[in-house]
């Protein structure tokens, strides 16, 4: 296990992150054996990328392509020098292709899901709003079918609700607990079928299992040495994923994308010059109502270069504003009446792109009222 990193054993709960224990992963990645031909493997939530990057040596790297997704920007800095590909992202926030990988890898953050202003959560459950069953439930779609699940999460989660999910979605079930007991995890595996595949009373017998585990009625046996528990053999990927990006982008990640492709500027020539035709001056100056007509008509936009030498990619644009004023008045019964007057103002915006080379600005999107 030469990727296992020392500071790795140093950070278990460095904010909500708990990378799997090395005897827990080598006892784990004994029980999977590779496909004859080319595997797609996923960590949805992939820390520093050791675990993923373990079992895509474990089951022949030459053959494996692992994707991961990681939230925090260091740690996924470094996992992409462990995998193929890795995104900076939360795995909600990332647009992949349903049923692309043999194997999903999935030990996510653990905790109660926070509520927002209106004290609801986004979770679709009806149980208890847990971390764990969010990213279950958002990436169980991208494994396929008879692919292998090893889902690593705290033994006390396992409530009636996912204890449900994991009868129905796979088969094979086995669950022991981790050889570090630090955190109480359980390393659950399973290969996905469809509910209609499943064995009524296999599915009966592992519920119960699992329901007595997550109670604390029973305790799960210890991941086994090497050798002498359960394969699970991963499937060849039919195609590798057609999507795999993030939907939206931090402020930091648009400056690298801009620094990086420098926008539409080396064919700022070819996209804005080579047909365009000057506008010919206006017989007199414009007024404010004049200049919001031909902002709301795109007609205001291009690359701009202004005598000092500042380039701008201008694009106009003019919303709707609503001014309120209150006129009062006596009636005849000397009461006081107010009449409340809401008037629409047209607000012209200009939106430009600071092109400059070497500018301070460079990159950002300027607001001009």
């Amino acid at each position: 296990m030469a990727l296992m990193f020392p500071r790795l054993a140093r950070n278990f709960a460095r904010n909500g992150y708990f990378p799997t224990d090395e005897p827990t992963l080598e006892r784990t990645l004994s029980a999977l054996r590779p496909a004859d031909g080319p595997m797609a493997i996923l960590d949805p939530c992939a820390g520093e990328g050791v675990a993923l990057a373990e079992a895509a040596h474990a089951l022949g790297r030459d053959a494996v392509t692992a994707y991961a997704v990681e939230y925090d920007g260091e740690r996924a800095q470094h996992a992409r020098t462990l995998v193929d590909q890795c995104v900076h992202s939360d795995l909600m926030d990332m647009m992949i292709t349903r049923q692309s990988f043999g194997l999903l890898w999935l030990n996510p953050p653990y905790g109660d899901l926070a509520k927002n202003a209106d004290g609801v959560t986004d979770y679709a459950g009806k149980g208890r709003a847990r971390l764990e069953k969010l990213f279950y439930q958002r990436a169980l779609t991208l494994l396929q079918y008879d692919g292998i699940l090893v889902f690593i999460v705290p033994a006390y989660v396992l409530d009636r609700e996912l204890v449900g999910w994991l009868t129905r979605h796979f088969t094979d079930l086995t669950v022991h607990q981790a050889v570090e007991t630090q955190f109480k995890q359980v390393v659950i595996l399973g290969r996905r079928v469809r509910q209609r595949d499943t064995v009524p009373a296999e599915a009966k017998a592992a519920r119960d299992h699992l329901l007595r585990i997550g109670q604390g009625e029973a305790a799960a046996d210890t991941l086994p040495p090497t050798g002498s528990h359960r394969h699970y053999t991963v499937p060849c990927t039919r195609v590798l994923p057609e999507h795999f990006y993030r939907v939206t982008l931090e402020p930091q990640q648009l400056a690298e994308e801009v620094h990086r492709l420098r926008g539409l500027w080396p064919t700022a020539d070819a996209c804005f010059g080579a047909t365009h035709r000057p506008a010919r001056p206006p017989a007199c100056a414009l007024s404010q109502w004049h200049l919001a007509l031909a902002l709301a008509a795109g007609a205001i936009s291009g690359v701009i270069t202004a005598p000092s030498g500042k380039v701008l990619a201008l694009k106009g644009d003019t919303h709707k504003e609503k001014t309120q004023t209150s006129e009062f008045a006596e009636r005849e019964d000397g009461s006081i009446a107010e009449t409340r007057i809401l008037t629409d103002r047209f607000v012209p915006v200009i939106r430009a792109w600071d092109m400059t080379p070497g500018s301070a600005t460079q990159g950002q999107i300027l607001t001009i009222r």
